[in-house]
């Protein structure tokens, strides 16, 4: 526990250095946002053999952990099923609804970004490498698969860095790879969400392949929208662990969009992917910061 505590209060420092650069994105969500699960005082001992059985379960899994990198063939499907798994071992389950996932090569997956679970959630879905802070690397156990995952590291106070990681988006779309972007850039509590940036875009645009949306919202089991999983203001990383782990169900349902072709207007690919991420709901300018786990 220790080891969490001091990376989260140096990260923490980091946070608030960063945010003094004015392009980067803020939310307005805190810890205010989230909403415990009830069933946690109403019945403690469920509650603490249910999680007991969840981290011994998680725990099983890490071993299995390097088959993410490893070049054996079906890759893909291992990644999707490990995910799978752990997902379960966390109270996690997902529903998938809308168009079909078209088995296309290159691709830029984007959605809304609410928590450090929506990186086993894509990763079920359509596992590819994500573009991630830079200091990502370094977090317990998040960290491990990250590397594995051959994440794309954004420094997030050097903008001046940016066209260089928007080149190696290009480059790997072009090589055929997988690449998942949160165009956010930080994290939300999935009520309340903010504007797309275009960065990340340009490199769709430039390899010239397309983008699938993904809408991804949390649920608790009786179809209330949840913000247990969220990861955002002052929470810290091993706070919103507990919530999850501890949680009765949390249902994650991912919408399937319409595959949109790059053109050559990157603003006008983020208005489109925007749109379909969000479906109807009007779109709110961010105020505050949340916790940019993935950029």
């Amino acid at each position: 526990m220790s080891s969490f505590s001091g990376h989260e209060r140096s990260d923490r420092r980091k946070d608030t250095a960063v945010l003094e650069s004015p392009w980067l994105p803020r939310a307005s969500c805190n810890s205010s946002c989230v909403r415990t699960d009830p069933a946690q005082v109403s019945r403690p001992t469920v509650v603490a053999v249910r999680t007991a059985a969840r981290i011994v379960c998680a725990l099983a899994l890490l071993p299995a952990m390097p088959l993410l990198a490893a070049p054996l063939p079906g890759r893909s499907r291992i990644q999707r099923l490990y995910c799978r798994l752990m997902l379960r071992c966390l109270g996690v389950r997902i529903t998938l609804s809308g168009g079909p996932i078209r088995n296309l090569r290159g691709v830029l997956v984007v959605s809304g970004h609410v928590s450090w679970v929506d990186i086993f959630i894509i990763g079920s879905v359509l596992p590819g490498s994500f573009v991630a802070r830079a200091d990502l690397i370094e977090w317990p156990a998040l960290g491990v698969v990250a590397r594995l995952l051959k994440v794309i590291p954004i420094e997030r106070a050097s903008l001046r860095r940016l066209p260089d990681v928007v080149r190696t988006v290009a480059g790997r779309l072009s090589t055929g790879q997988t690449v998942v972007a949160f165009p956010e850039g930080t994290t939300w509590c999935g009520v309340g969400y903010g504007r797309f940036r275009p960065a990340m875009f340009q490199g769709a645009v430039d390899a010239g392949r397309p983008v699938q949306p993904l809408r991804l919202t949390y649920h608790h089991r009786d179809g209330q929208p949840s913000t247990i999983p969220a990861f955002i203001g002052d929470d810290s990383l091993l706070a919103s662990v507990r919530r999850v782990i501890t949680a009765r169900l949390t249902v994650c349902h991912v919408q399937v969009q319409s595959l949109q072709l790059p053109g050559d207007d990157r603003r006008d690919l983020m208005a489109r992917c925007e749109a379909a991420v969000r479906g109807e709901t009007a779109l709110e300018a961010p105020t505050a910061h949340g916790h940019a786990l993935v950029a």
